[in-house]
């Protein structure tokens, strides 16, 4: 079965799809969003407590290199 942008199932064709929408505008079938991933919510932590255990020096070093990597791609 299909998967939509948020990985909930649907239906593969059109007139499948349409009466699943039906149904869960009538209220006779609830909408499935599935889970977030672990590692998203994993990645959103991570990022701030690398930043907070890294020295200035070295935060500034990976901002500098950062930055010459942008640059250079214009």
């Amino acid at each position: 079965m299909p998967r939509g942008p948020k990985g909930e199932k649907r239906p593969a064709d059109v007139v499948s799809n349409a009466v699943h929408v039906m149904r869960i505008a009538t209220g006779e079938a609830e909408e499935d969003f599935g889970k977030v991933p672990q590692r998203a919510k994993g990645g959103r932590k991570g990022g701030k407590a690398r930043a907070r255990s890294l020295a200035p020096e070295k935060r500034s070093e990976i901002a500098r290199a950062a930055a010459a990597a942008r640059w250079k791609k214009g």
